[in-house]
This record gives structure tokens, sequence and C-alpha cells, in this order.
């Protein structure tokens, strides 16, 4: 056997990451709001692309039933125009797994529509940029809550947030579009009042300023009675104000300084820049006959266009130099075009079939979420789940009951007696809705829940009511028995 180089001929097939596809993948990924910026840097790049003023346009109709839905949105996404097909292929599928894909990692040498190098550092820009506010108080809600219910409540709250750290909203009418106790929400909203900064998701500025005092130990009724007045102290009522709260001028000075001290706005602080209200990428609107419209929300998404006639009259008395440069921006904008096209198609397709999973969501509350998957979205439409993954991702959808995150609509699964499944959350609310609903007199036990549950058709064993039961952090059946005879014993 000689021993020796040689030569081989290989033929094999491989999907290799072009500048064009990673960016129509981060298209994918972007918020309306990042993609809105990513085409004001293409405008400035391009000269054959041009801004449109957004219009109306058609939304996708979700109708009611649960089955998966083929249709496609027949509005006006944004792109029009397209001249020259692009030869180099962009127009990849942005359904693809990319988990085994060979990326050279180019941006493309400036004249294409790469990515720049500091857009691209985005491991840099994390460990660099500070949590905001809207993060930090993820963070602190996931560590106070254990139950999911209360859990998403608080995030419900978080997204409720004016700049200044108050609710938006009454509290009452954010519990009523959750389709939850009001006593649930407002004991959520306590807790969360509590958070770092204080004073946070009150109700109006007397609020926010007596929990920061009572945090201090300095809320006695002197206090209560000025925080009521506070139309008083604005005015410089300062006599008014020492009768009702019965103190002197020197324990009223006192008073106010204290106030001075506090943060009327401790959302306003926290990040460098006020906290910015949640825009959401997708609108939906109740339609006839029970049905839902989903569209992209028009005021954070840019339409564009290409400059056909500019492009036909320079083009014909251009250099070669020109010509090539133009070629290079009409294929720059033909991609740009298709990948809007193609992401507002994904997003709107999938946030659709989100939509009728959880049709029992919308129309009678928290209560009703359904068990959702990402594989089982990416069935439905016949996508990949990590499509599935990138659309929900930092994406969030207005509705009828509130602002969500897309992330919310996935929950994990819980076995039905009659064979249908019941959403983990929705039995975890359901068994908090039974221990709170009991009697003095008649202590629900573990027993006793699950087969309560089963005959609702919640196929459950006594051993997980008591692990939703303890991660709901309430007590056992003897415990509980005690607690409430000795509060109706007084």
């Amino acid at each position: 056997m000689a021993i020796g180089p040689r030569l081989d001929l290989r033929h094999t097939q491989s999907l290799v990451m072009t500048p064009q596809l990673r960016q129509a993948i981060q298209l994918l990924q972007f918020t309306n709001a990042e993609v809105s910026q990513f085409i004001e840097d293409e405008l400035l790049k391009n000269p054959l692309l041009e801004r449109v003023e957004p219009e109306a346009d058609a939304a996708l109709p979700v109708p009611r039933n649960d089955a998966a839905s083929t249709e496609k949105p027949t509005g006006d996404i944004g792109a029009e125009h397209v001249v020259d097909p692009d030869p180099s292929g962009a127009s990849t599928p942005l359904d693809v797994d990319f988990s085994n894909v060979y990326d050279a990692g180019g941006v493309g040498d400036g004249t294409g529509s790469g990515l720049s190098p500091e857009r691209d550092d985005w491991i840099g820009q994390i460990a660099d940029r500070p949590p905001g506010l809207r993060e930090s108080l993820d963070q602190q809600a996931r560590l106070a809550f254990a139950d999911p219910v209360r859990r998403r409540i608080a995030f419900a709250l978080i997204m409720a947030l004016d700049p200044a750290g108050r609710l938006a909203d009454p509290p009452e009418q954010i519990a009523e579009r959750l389709a939850v106790a009001p006593d649930m929400l407002e004991a959520v909203r306590q807790t969360m009042m509590r958070f770092d900064p204080t004073g946070m998701f009150a109700r109006d500025l007397a609020e926010c300023l007596a929990v920061q005092l009572d945090e201090r130990n300095r809320l006695d009724p002197a206090m209560r009675a000025l925080l009521a007045n506070l139309e008083l102290l604005a005015r410089r009522d300062l006599r008014s104000l020492m009768e009702i709260c019965g103190v002197d001028a020197e324990d009223l000075r006192d008073m106010i300084a204290e106030i001075r001290r506090l943060n009327p706005k401790p959302g306003a602080i926290f990040d460098v820049t006020p906290m910015t209200p949640l825009i959401p990428d997708v609108l939906m609107r109740p339609g006839p006959d029970g049905d839902y419209f989903l569209e992209l929300n028009p005021e954070t998404m840019p339409r564009v266009l290409i400059r056909r006639g500019f492009h036909a009259q320079i083009v014909a008395r251009a250099s070669r130099e020109t010509r090539q440069f133009l070629s290079e921006r009409v294929q720059s904008a033909n991609w740009l075009v298709r990948a809007l096209e193609s992401r507002a198609e994904t997003i709107l397709r999938v946030a659709g079939e989100i939509v009728r999973h959880q049709d029992a969501f919308f129309r009678h509350g928290i209560g009703f979420l359904r068990p959702l998957t990402l594989r089982e979205i990416a069935a439905a439409l016949e996508i990949h789940e990590s499509t599935v993954s990138r659309v929900t991702s930092n994406k969030v959808i207005a509705t009828p009951r509130g602002i969500f995150e897309m992330k919310f609509f996935f929950t994990t699964a819980l076995a039905g007696a009659n064979g249908e499944s019941h959403s983990a959350e929705a039995v975890r609310h359901r068994i908090s809705t039974l221990i709170e609903g009991e009697a003095a007199n008649r202590i629900l036990s573990d027993d006793a829940l699950a087969r309560l549950l089963q005959k609702e058709g919640i196929d459950i064993a006594r051993r997980t009511v008591a692990k939703y039961r303890e991660a709901l952090r309430i007590p056992g059946s003897a415990q509980r028995k005690r607690e409430k005879g000795l509060l109706a014993g007084g």
C-alpha cells in the first residue's frame, strides 16, 4: 500500500447562512420598534428605498374554532414595487432549523445590508447594560410569587405601569380584564408595592408616599391626615393642615420635610431614561360573530417601497460603477421588502394560532388558560419549533383583556379524565379558589380537593394536589382548620 498525499473530490450539501439570511432571522426576533429602527438605518444607506406613511391595513381574521387555519393576511404589509428579482438566493425561507448550519460569520463589505460590528456585538451589550425597571420587577415577581396565577397577575400589573411607576388603570379594571377576584389582585398589588423601589404600583401619589412612610415606620395618624390633604399642602394652607393633623407649626414642618425626602415618582429614576410605555407589536380586536382580528401595530411598523421610477432615470445614463452600486442597492431593497413580508405573515399566523388555542381565556379569564407549547403551534402551522420561539420572543400583543407578552400564553399541561388536557396554572387557580371558598366547619383535605377536581374532569392525584397546594404556599387542612377556628371564635 502506497502512502502519500492524494486528491479526493466529494459532493456535500449544506446550508450556508449568508448575511442576508442572518438578518432575516434577526428581523423575525426583533420587536416592531427594533424593526423600525433597522428600517431607518436602511433608508439612510439605500437611496432607492422610500418610507410610506402608515395606513389602515387589513387585519387577519381569527375564527372562534380551534382548527388550524391556513388563511394568510391579505393586507398590505408595507412591501411593494419589487423590481429585478434578487439573484443572490436571499429568499431562503425563515422556517429552517439552523442548529447545524455553517455560518461564515461575515457581515458583508458595507455595501449590502449586513449588520454593523456595533450592532452585532450583542453579548457585550448585554454585559454592559444594567437591568431596566421592568426587568428588575419581573425578577422580583418571580421570587415573590410561587403561584403561577399570582405571578401572571404580577406581570399584568407590571405592564400596566405608567412612567412614574403608578398604575395607569384602576386595579378593579385590571382585575375585570383578567377575570380574577379583586381581592386576589389587591393582595398581589400590596406585596408588589414593597418591591424595590418602594411605592411602585400605587393608585395615586398619596398611596405611593404612604407606602414609603410605612416602610420607615413614620406613618402615624397625623401623617395619614396630611397625605389625605395634599391639595392643602400644594396651596401652602399650613394653618388648615395644623388643625386637620392636630399638630403645631414645628411638627408640621418636620412632617413636610419628611415627605420631601420621599420619592413621588419611583419609576422615573430607576433607569437612566424614564420607563417607556409597553408598545404592542400585534393588535387584537373583536370582530363580528365572535371572531377576532389581528394586525401588526401600524404606528410602530413602517412601510417601505422601492423608488422604481428614480432607479430607471438614473440607471439609463449612469456609469459602470454607478450601475454596479444601483444593482447592489436594488438587491438589498428587494431583500428587505421580502423579509418584511415574510416576517409579518409569520408573526400574524403564529399570533392567530395562539388566539385560537386560548379562545376561552379571552372570553372567560385567566382560569381558562389552556395548556400550550411551542411544538403544538409549530405542528398546527407546519413550521419549525425554533421559528415559533423566535416569533414569540420579546413580542407583545394588545388584547381586550390587556397587554401581554406572547410567551404568557404558553403553559404546561395536565391530563383530563375525559382525555382533554388542562392548564397546570388553571388547575392551581382552581385549587386556590376551592380553598378560599371553604367554610370554617368544612375544611377540604387534599383527598377531598382531588375528588372535587376529578368530578370536574381533571385527572389528578392527591399527592399532586398536595404539591400544587404547597407551591401556592397554602397550609394543610389541619392548620387551616385551627386558623379558621380561631378566627371564627374571635
